[in-house]
């Protein structure tokens, strides 16, 4: 019975990780385009990266304002803790997109995906990168509407 969760959780993961490969894909393929029509296709890997890692340190950003504006008003960021959040996700993604080729073989079969599959795909991603933005600014707007001074110590 044990053997039978753990398969179910890796192949869980496995689920997670190519909708996570299929997210940089669909940047990758997007900065890739746009490279190519200013002319300068050069870092391509690294610069979807660079987004990647700023969506997640930006979700994050905005879960911890929600925490301080719903559960904790009191709740001080700790500057150390934010780095090292951001520097985990960096060290992360750096490991899975520049340091390693995995993420090229993915875009491989990707790439091979149909048309409608792809434009779905592309669909769900930019919701999800437009939804990781307004939901950033929003956490900020409702931050905004606060009187701190009441708060601080």
């Amino acid at each position: 019975m044990a053997q039978d969760l753990t398969f179910i959780k890796i192949g869980n993961m496995e689920k997670v990780k190519r909708a996570y490969y299929y997210f940089f894909y669909k940047i990758y393929k997007s900065i890739e385009y746009t490279s190519e029509i200013g002319g300068g296709k050069f870092w391509t890997d690294f610069k979807a990266g660079v987004v990647v890692s700023a969506l997640e340190v930006w979700l994050i950003l905005a879960l911890i304002n929600y925490y301080k504006i719903f559960i904790n008003k009191f709740y001080d960021l700790n500057k150390i803790f934010f780095f090292s959040i951001g520097s985990t996700i960096i060290i992360i993604n750096i490991i899975a997109f520049v340091f390693s080729d995995k993420w090229k073989e993915y875009n491989e079969e990707f790439d091979q995906l149909s048309k409608e599959k792809n434009i779905k795909g592309g669909l769900v991603v930019w919701t999800i990168i437009v939804f990781i933005i307004l939901n950033l600014i929003f956490s900020f707007y409702l931050m905004s509407q606060i009187d701190w001074s009441q708060y601080r110590k």
